[in-house]
């Protein structure tokens, strides 16, 4: 039997109660910032590396081009005060990019739109990592946050060198949902490999079950839990960017977020379906362990029963109330006379044998043992 795999604790750092709006967390643990911008338009795509974002401003003037900074990592508190005083960046909004438990929402300013998704990401051992990619959309600027350098996002980076589609044409706010549909997309391979997982835990279920199963499917369902407090908020959120009066965000676009929506109410029907699955997979693993329980006291009780009257039979024999005195011969009246029968021990073993036999026989006849 395989042991329980131990599941991965996450640990956010929480603002104490009563500090003040706005400040942006650093923690100890945050990593360097790795910043790439990508400068893109229908014929050219080029990218480059970049130390810090001092002058950035002024490299994504020009409007012919679209542009995507990429940022991965926190660990710079200069690079978030330049956010806040040359791209007028509301502390709000850098502290919930910063404290990285946010639930998925989209918000609206003034020259920009925020928003936020969880990315998902099944590790070697089956833990479910979750973590926060925060976007900020200008009107030719899209810009991405994350704390970790690990994500899903290489597929549309792909695309936007291959330069096929729509992507390099229809501005940043199609590149925000390319980024959002591919995070969604991902829901869906991970909710397919569980829906794998617990197939392949029904059949133990009826080849050999045992105790890990049951920490198998507990496992899945805890990361469904998961998994549906990220789904619900982001199609909330999907939604939103379908009814917003933004002009960041167009009716060309919001015809592809309409698709990532209905993508999101599929994820969520999955969830569903999967949590059904799980439940009765323990519900059967529990009644299966019941009904074995049950047969192996069925053979007990069987075992019992017969030799009850066996057990009976032996203690009255076994009181040795003898019919003589040994000593002074003398008769002694209501004792047993078998005691000293010729053949007795033969004769009791026989008529044991006769009732242990007819009691098997009544109980094959009322079906006991099938």
């Amino acid at each position: 039997m395989s042991k329980p795999k131990k599941r991965k604790r996450h640990h956010y750092t929480l603002p104490t109660a009563g500090t003040s709006p706005g400040l942006v967390f650093i923690g100890e643990d945050a990593l360097k910032p790795v910043i790439t911008l990508h400068t893109y338009s229908d014929k050219e795509y080029k990218t480059e590396s970049l130390t810090s974002i001092t002058n950035v401003k002024t490299a994504i003037a020009n409007k012919n081009y679209t542009y995507w900074l990429d940022i991965k990592g926190f660990g710079s508190k200069e690079m978030f005060e330049k956010l806040n005083t040359e791209f007028k960046i509301n502390n709000l909004v850098l502290e919930d990019i910063t404290r990285t438990y946010q639930r998925p929402k989209l918000e609206e300013y003034v020259d920009y739109v925020f928003a936020i998704s969880r990315m998902l990401i099944l590790d070697e051992e089956g833990n479910l990592e979750n973590e926060q990619v925060s976007f900020l959309l200008t009107d030719n600027t899209l810009m991405t946050f994350r704390e970790h350098y690990e994500d899903c996002l290489d597929p549309v980076r792909k695309r936007l060198e291959a330069g096929k589609g729509n992507i390099r044409i229809s501005g940043p706010g199609y590149l925000m949902y390319a980024l959002m549909d591919i995070i969604v997309d991902r829901y869906f391979e991970i909710l397919n490999a569980w829906g794998e997982d617990l197939d392949a835990i029904e059949d133990r279920l009826l080849e050999k079950p045992d105790k890990s199963i049951m920490y198998d499917t507990q496992l899945i369902k805890r990361n469904l839990i998961q998994i549906r407090r990220v789904a619900w908020p982001e199609r909330d959120k999907l939604n939103d960017m379908l009814r917003t009066d933004s002009t960041l965000i167009t009716d060309q676009t919001k015809t592809y977020i309409k698709d990532a929506y209905d993508h999101c109410i599929q994820i969520i029907d999955i969830i569903e379906s999967l949590k059904e699955i799980s439940a009765s997979n323990i519900d059967m693993y529990l009644s299966i362990i019941s009904n074995r329980m049950n047969e192996i006291m069925k053979v007990l009780t069987i075992i019992s029963s017969i030799f009850i009257p066996l057990t009976f039979i032996a203690g009255i024999y076994g009181m040795n109330f003898a019919q003589q005195d040994p000593k002074t011969g003398r008769i002694l009246p209501d004792n047993m006379p078998e005691l000293y029968m010729e053949h007795g021990y033969l004769y009791t073993w026989l008529v044991m044998l006769v009732i242990a036999v007819l009691q098997v026989i009544y109980f094959w006849r009322r079906g006991w043992f099938k």
